[in-house]
């Protein structure tokens, strides 16, 4: 079995906060793409337009030995939580519900990784980290509630929109807690293609389905330019950076880095939408950055 060598751990939590900034952005930014390609139809390009640039990450590598019947079971559903239903649930749901509801909900993202690693990978979990679980909701959850609220009112579905970005929390954990046991077996970028390809043949006939039915000609350019940056920061970059974080830090510690995503969500939306940046919201920024160094700067032992 190959074994790619595992980061720093600076590099790790570099790798981690990078991958869940560009996870927040494109989220940030697929309301617009919602609103122009079919929801099916937009996850189809996104896996279709992943792959091609992965084709190469496919190989496998002469000194990897075959996967066992479980991690094949473990490739297959890290694709399904993280890929296949997180699309649909995020897509869905943000196109209805508003940024308030959904910032609150994506709070809760630390803390369930923490939960879940507890759970089925039987990680200890220190007061450091569930002090940085804390810090980044209190955060983000104060940075979601700043905003104004009648901007609810314009969805009478918000409810179902609700819960949607809340089963993306559950796939996000998912995800990284399923991570974290392919990352002993598969290098990131295996892992990266292998995933990507299975959420595309999951996605291909409500994707075909989709494209048969859908008029290619009024999309603009910029339109199209801005769905392969979400396909590639969505399927090869983040995937690749939050793999390659995870082979040296814990789940539950690389969890903390999952306020990243509203953040980053945030700041797209004040430097590209125009949205203002108040005292409440840099104290949100305050108290998610306190809980990252919580989480990441080293304890001094004692001798």
């Amino acid at each position: 079995m190959v074994r790619t060598p595992a980061p720093s751990r600076l590099v790790a939590f570099t790798c981690l906060a990078l991958s869940m900034a560009l996870v927040g952005s494109y989220v940030a930014l697929t309301k617009p793409l919602a609103l122009v390609f079919p929801v099916f139809l937009l996850a189809w390009l996104r896996f279709g337009i992943g792959g091609l640039a992965m084709l190469t990450w496919l190989k496998k590598p002469a000194m990897e030995l075959p996967l066992s019947r479980p991690m094949r079971g473990l490739v297959f559903l890290e694709s399904f939580f993280g890929n296949f239903l997180f699309t649909l649930c995020m897509i869905t749901g943000v196109s209805m519900t508003s940024a308030v509801s959904a910032g609150v909900i994506l709070s809760a993202i630390p803390a369930v990784v923490a939960l879940m690693s507890w759970l089925f990978l039987k990680e200890r979990i220190g007061l450091r980290v569930w002090a940085a679980v804390a810090c980044g909701a209190l955060g983000i959850g104060i940075l979601a509630l700043s905003k104004s609220p009648a901007q609810d009112i314009a969805h009478q579905h918000a409810w179902l929109g609700n819960l949607l970005i809340f089963g993306a929390v559950l796939c996000e954990a998912a995800y990284a807690v399923i991570g974290k046991q392919l990352t002993t077996v598969l290098s990131p970028k295996r892992i990266s293609a292998i995933i990507n390809l299975w959420g595309f043949a999951l996605m291909t006939p409500m994707g075909i389905l989709a494209a048969w039915q859908f008029d290619f000609a009024p999309v603009t350019m910029p339109m199209w330019s801005l769905l392969v940056f979400y396909a590639l920061a969505a399927s090869v970059g983040s995937v690749w950076l939050w793999m390659t974080g995870l082979k040296s830090i814990p789940a539950s510690q690389a969890g903390v880095f999952t306020v990243m995503l509203p953040i980053s969500a945030a700041l797209v939306g004040v430097l590209v939408l125009g949205e203002r940046l108040g005292g409440v919201q840099l104290l949100a920024f305050a108290l998610a950055l306190a809980g990252v160094l919580l989480a990441t700067v080293p304890v001094k032992r004692r001798s």
